[in-house]
């Protein structure tokens, strides 16, 4: 049963750091402010994807 639930919320976790990058990159944010929010997505997914929601460029 652990396998399956880890897979589940691993298999969830990489469809929101997609949904946040697409969403950074759609962002009128500046070219530097979105790359700095996809490296930090990309190497703290979990604490990258909170901060993006809390602090993340809008729009």
């Amino acid at each position: 049963m652990g396998v399956e639930v880890g897979g589940f919320f691993g298999l969830l976790l990489l469809i929101l750091n997609v949904w946040a990058i697409v969403k950074v990159a759609q962002s009128a944010a500046s070219t530097g402010s979105k790359v700095l929010w996809i490296v930090l997505i990309l190497l703290l997914p979990v604490f990258g994807l909170i901060m993006w929601f809390l602090f993340g460029p809008r729009g």
